[in-house]
């Protein structure tokens, strides 16, 4: 997914989470969850990486900072003291691929920035992909 402008778009986001979901459903959790974590695996490209939290709040997959992998985020805050993680959680359990918006630090800026997420749960976890706007 090579692409000439400097930052994803939220057509690409859902394009990406479901070409993860594909992969999730031909390869299973332990390999997609090892290629999202690749930094530079084809869920990766430029601003857009994918994550996957399970409806316990517990990272399962981030493409952008394996750190996070394991540690339950239910609780994490952004800038503006929104629980977005939570909030996340108790959209997927409705079934629906959503929207969500936040401030999360962009990692090809370092800056903190309004991100536009798109979710898909699947199962007992969501699938995500995000943007950050400009």
């Amino acid at each position: 997914m090579a692409h000439a402008a400097e930052f994803a778009t939220k057509p690409e986001a859902e394009a990406m989470v479901n070409k993860g979901l594909k992969f999730l459903k031909a390869n299973g959790k332990d390999k997609t969850y090892a290629e999202i974590n690749k930094k530079d695996g084809q869920f990766s490209d430029r601003d857009l990486y994918l994550t996957v939290y399970g409806l316990d709040g517990v990272v399962r997959a981030h493409g952008a900072n394996a750190k996070m992998i394991g540690k339950n985020l239910m609780e994490i805050k952004d800038v503006d003291g929104k629980a977005f993680v939570k909030e996340r959680v108790e959209l997927a359990k409705k079934k629906q691929p959503f929207w969500q918006d936040y401030k999360f630090t962009n990692p090809t800026s370092g800056q903190i920035e309004p991100k536009a997420m798109y979710c898909v749960p699947e199962d007992d976890m969501v699938v995500c992909g995000g943007v950050y706007l400009k």
